[in-house]
């Protein structure tokens, strides 16, 4: 797009700069032809016959004849060619005999001021005029008249060297803006494949678990009601997916509901697969909040204290207090320096607290840092009392936070309540 952009510019500059050279051109011609043709006629009229005699003394005095730059009188002679007189400021400044026959022939055809182009007989480069003189009624003389082309075709290279460099310039100015809008034209694009790619991976990490467990519970023989309830955490986990990429990409808003924190994490911790080495404490707790969402950060906290936090089915302590979500695991830790850099996006921790980009998406506490802030929260990173890791959810609490204790220890899937 950025050489599209400047090859354009390219072009509409030469087309304009070619217009330009040529109307400067044939304006510094056309207004050399006029200095000169009006200098020879204004000569031509200082100067007259009398009786066949011409006479050239005014050209003495006139201020036009000490202005011109080659000066000569062409009287009309015996044969065809003219004889030459006055001379000014030699004989070599003046055309060749050939070229000054070709000059009077056309002051004879045209009766009138005539302008040509003629090397003189040094080599120099002319432009002449030549306007006829008048014995009676034919023509007896012609005053002819030069200027040299040199300073005139000096300055149009001149306009034509800055206009080259001035277009250089403005190409290469349009190269780098269109660059510059280039890229930010691209950018939501790039920015767009990113998030899908993102996505998609996402996608896969969320969906590889349940259908792993479902494909054992199938090729076993599991129960029915088993392979219903992977089923509908499977719906569960897609519908998450395409909520929160319609977030991501603006599509959607959230929407905040009221509900219990408390049954949302017991649910969600059930249906782990491993969920035997989860113990959950939990009181009556309500916030505000998308339930498919807070599920999603509740699981991902928990698997990663499954997978990181230790060797397998290691205990893992989940506790739900009012505005808050704790998973504490008895792992080595993750050093304190890098425990932002695992809330990113790509950033993985694996055993012994080595944190750096490994295979995986690393989206886990990226989503979990994400789906906080989209409900006003934060999550963090702390040493867990007596060792291990604490991870902490932390949502605003809605007012109606308490609830009936008979109902905390439900594992219903969590509903919404009134405020």
């Amino acid at each position: 797009m950025t050489l599209l952009f400047a090859s354009a510019t390219a072009a509409c500059l030469v087309v304009l700069a070619v217009v330009a050279v040529r109307i400067d051109a044939g304006s510094r011609r056309s207004g050399l032809d006029h200095e000169v043709g009006s200098r020879a006629t204004g000569l031509s009229r200082a100067v007259w016959f009398d009786a066949g005699v011409l006479h050239l003394e005014p050209l003495r005095e006139d201020e036009l004849a000490r202005g011109a730059q080659v000066l000569a009188v062409l009287q009309a002679g015996s044969g065809k060619s003219p004889s030459v007189r006055n001379v000014v400021p030699a004989r070599s400044a003046l055309p060749d005999t050939e070229g000054l026959d070709r000059i009077w022939r056309s002051v004879l055809e045209e009766q009138e001021t005539v302008v040509v182009s003629a090397p003189s007989a040094g080599g120099g480069r002319l432009r002449w005029a030549a306007a006829p003189v008048w014995d009676d009624d034919r023509i007896g003389a012609a005053v002819l008249v030069g200027t040299e082309l040199a300073r005139s075709e000096h300055d149009h290279d001149v306009l034509v060297r800055w206009l080259a460099l001035g277009c250089t310039a403005l190409v290469c100015c349009a190269a780098a803006v269109g660059h510059l809008l280039s890229g930010r034209a691209m950018r939501p694009a790039v920015r767009g494949l990113a998030q899908q790619e993102q996505f998609l991976a996402e996608a896969a990490h969320e969906l590889r678990t349940p259908l792993a467990t479902l494909r054992l519970v199938v090729e076993r023989g599991g129960s029915s009601d088993e392979a219903l309830r992977l089923v509908d955490r499977l719906s569960r986990l897609v519908t998450g997916l395409l909520a929160r990429a319609r977030l991501e990409a603006g599509a959607q808003r959230v929407e905040l509901v009221p509900l219990r924190l408390d049954q949302l994490v017991e649910t969600t911790v059930q249906e782990l697969p491993d969920h035997e080495s989860v113990t959950v404490a939990s009181g009556p707790v309500v916030v505000l909040g998308d339930p498919d969402l807070l599920a999603q950060a509740v699981r991902n906290l928990v698997e990663n204290a499954q997978r990181h936090g230790g060797p397998a089915m290691a205990p893992v302590e989940v506790t739900v207090a009012p505005g808050l979500v704790t998973v504490r695991d008895h792992g080595a830790g993750v050093p304190a320096a890098d425990r932002e850099r695992v809330f990113r996006r790509g950033v993985t921790v694996g055993k012994g607290a080595g944190v750096g980009v490994a295979g995986g998406t690393g989206a886990g506490l990226a989503i979990v840092r994400w789906v906080a802030e989209l409900h006003h929260g934060t999550a963090r990173l702390t040493d867990a009392p007596g060792g291990g890791l604490l991870a902490e959810l932390r949502l605003p609490v809605h007012p109606a936070r308490t609830a009936p204790a008979s109902s905390s220890s439900s594992h219903e899937r969590p509903g919404t309540v009134g405020a």
